[in-house]
């Protein structure tokens, strides 16, 4: 019994937020599903049609029909890219869950290239790209750079100089314990700062980060000045201070949980 659950169990999840890209998942979740399988990994890609108003609710249903990795979940309402990557974690049934974007910019390949790095581990690790070449266009360099910069001002320890790197992969006790609760951009940051508050060490694999091939980016000039305030309410508001205080008072059991999950054989050390 035990033996036909674990068969069925994947090895990893990965939640692909979706909002109007039907003109590229018929692309990206196809190549993500060929990169594990190829490799020999059973893949879960929890793809969220994050309340669109195209077609990309239908093409995820229609890959779902030919790709049994593909599982359609569908948010009526838009309330933000973190909403949606959200309501897709209690979905996800892999001892290792991932966020990815939809936009192909970071390829299939790589993505099994991380799974593969942070199995290797003791478990306690967060696994994320760090988009070492880049095709954004010298604009978009220069805000993330600066907006980098800025969260590295606020939180010096942090283990990255990419904090919205995607996609990021954690053990799912782990993502499960951080109780987040960003449901606009600001979820990247959130899992960043608290991975550090709860001692998760962080791995970062260098990528080579496409510009998007179709579609439009949904990350707007406004979008900076979300960043910003919100960030800054991050690091000064009492709620957010005692949320990450909250996150820091896990660390031993998170690291415990870690290494009883090895042991156990539910995280896998190839």
């Amino acid at each position: 019994m035990n033996k036909n659950h674990d068969a069925l169990v994947p090895d990893v999840s990965f939640i692909v937020p979706c909002y109007n890209e039907e003109e590229i998942i018929g692309y990206t979740l196809p190549r993500l599903h060929s990169a594990f399988e190829k490799a020999g990994y059973k893949l879960e890609l929890v793809a969220v049609d994050n309340g669109s108003a195209d077609r990309t609710g239908e093409i995820i249903k229609e890959l779902a029909t030919h790709y049994p990795s593909i599982v359609h979940h569908r948010v009526e309402v838009n309330e933000g890219y973190g909403n949606g990557v959200l309501s897709a974690i209690p979905h996800c049934t892999a001892p290792w869950v991932g966020i990815i974007p939809a936009d192909g910019q970071v390829d299939a390949e790589d993505v099994v290239r991380l799974y593969e790095a942070v199995v290797t581990t003791d478990g306690n690790v967060l696994g994320k790209v760090r988009r070492r070449f880049r095709m954004d266009g010298l604009y978009r360099k220069a805000v993330s750079t600066s907006y980098n910069v800025f969260v590295r001002m606020l939180y010096p320890k942090l283990e990255s100089i990419d904090i919205n790197g995607s996609p990021k992969l954690l053990p799912s006790h782990i993502i499960n314990a951080m109780k987040l609760e960003s449901k606009g951009w600001l979820l990247d940051p959130e899992i960043m700062i608290k991975a550090h508050f709860m001692g998760v060490h962080v791995m970062e694999l260098n990528v080579f980060a496409r510009m998007r091939g179709n579609g439009v980016s949904h990350v707007k000039v406004m979008t900076c000045w979300e960043f910003l305030r919100h960030l800054l309410k991050f690091r000064f508001s009492k709620k957010w201070r005692r949320n990450f205080q909250d996150a820091s008072r896990q660390k031993v059991v998170i690291m415990e949980k870690s290494a009883k999950q090895v042991s156990a054989g539910k995280i896998v050390r190839q």
